[in-house]
């Protein structure tokens, strides 16, 4: 039987949107999911082929597809698949202000409800794939609580065979993929590889899931992301990491390891199997009277490692009220009882629980919460150690 689908916490305010590669599970499920462009030219052999081997899959749609063919859209969800939301008009989202990534997943939204009746929401997949900080907070802001990217690109647009599409499922399949494959007519691979590959993959002992289905699998957070900041280069995100930038390279498909742009999201490979320690993302606010040393005695680390994580390049130049991460692996907390948090955009009990290795019981009873959905940009909360 299948997971029940996964619950959307509600948080504080608008939270970005998630990043999804891949579900870290040990369970054999796959998600089959396909882009809907402007031709949806094989979309009802797709649909035959699924339902004559009984997989349900999730379409990411187009509102310029679902106006060019609206029935094919009414036959997906007819069908019982999941839909997803992939723009209006198929732009670069990294280029768009949040105010257009917002009209172009409403005018989907809207067409698409018309025609089914069923919504996209919480799940975007950008054009391209083309994603940073400032597109995951504009979706998540529009309603989009998940960006699903994939893990097994069949690159089937580029016109490849049936046997060339499943060699790249079948040797890169792991538990919790996702799959990237297109309904167009530039893809006539596709629906002639789909049986080989259900087939193949079903006695490898896989099941088929809908994106939403595969997130209720995930066993521990999915793989880690970091946002490209100031300064930094692929050897230091790699080195901070542990990874090689090699590794972090071919992670991205990068291929000139000195271009990369401020607020680009990088996926850091090997992290969804063994995820930090719990303590790796503690953060602190500068107090009256403190001092780099003081700060790294109490959470059991060197003034050094906090300067480094800090780009702090002065160790006697620290404010009152800056946030500095803290760089322990110690999963020991720092001996204080009296940890305070101020709750930011897109907080929720059960993040800041987890951020501090606590439970969202605890965090409630300790600041007499009896709606544990119910935080605020700015309340400050007693975190119990």
């Amino acid at each position: 039987m299948l997971a029940p689908l996964v619950a959307y916490p509600k948080s504080a305010d608008a939270a970005a949107s998630k990043f999804i590669t891949s579900v870290n599970t040990t369970s054999k499920v796959v998600a089959l999911t396909f882009d809907d462009g402007a031709d949806g030219a094989n979309t009802n052999k797709i649909l035959d082929i699924l339902a004559k081997n009984n997989v349900k899959a999730t379409f990411f749609l187009t509102g310029s597809g679902a106006n060019h063919h609206p029935q094919y859209i009414k036959n997906i969800a007819a069908k019982g698949h999941q839909l997803g939301n992939h723009s209006y008009t198929h732009p670069d989202f990294t280029k768009l202000t949040a105010t257009q990534m917002k009209s172009e997943l409403d005018r989907t939204e809207a067409i698409v409800k018309s025609l089914t009746g069923k919504t996209t929401k919480p799940l975007f997949r950008a054009p391209y794939g083309a994603v940073n900080s400032a597109v995951l907070n504009g979706v998540g802001a529009a309603g989009y609580g998940y960006t699903v990217q994939w893990n097994i690109d069949t690159i089937d647009w580029k016109g490849l065979t049936a046997t060339q599409i499943n060699t790249k499922v079948q040797t890169n399949i792991k538990p919790g993929s996702i799959v990237l494959m297109h309904t167009g007519a530039g893809a006539p691979g596709t629906p002639l590889a789909l049986p080989t590959m259900i087939s193949q993959l079903k006695a490898k002992g896989y099941k088929f899931v809908t994106v939403s289905q595969l997130l209720a699998y995930q066993n521990a957070p999915t793989g880690k992301t970091y946002t490209v900041k100031s300064g930094d280069t692929l050897y230091s995100i790699a080195r901070a990491y542990g990874v090689t930038v090699t590794a972090l390279a071919a992670a991205n498909n990068i291929t000139n390891y000195n271009l990369i742009s401020v607020g680009q999201v990088l996926v850091i490979p090997g992290t969804t199997v063994t995820p930090p320690p719990p303590t790796t993302t503690v953060k602190y606010t500068v107090k009256s009277g403190d001092t780099l040393y003081k700060i790294a005695t109490m959470y059991k680390t060197t003034v050094a490692k906090i300067a480094a994580a800090n780009n702090i390049s002065n160790v006697n130049s620290i404010t009152v009220g800056q946030v500095l991460i803290i760089p322990t692996t110690t999963v020991t907390p720092p001996p204080t009882t009296t940890v305070k948090y101020t709750v930011k955009s897109g907080d929720t009990l059960y993040k800041i629980a987890t951020t501090y290795n606590t439970t969202v019981a605890k965090i409630a009873a300790a600041n007499n919460i009896s709606n544990v959905n119910s935080i605020y940009v700015g309340q400050v909360l007693t975190i119990p150690r």
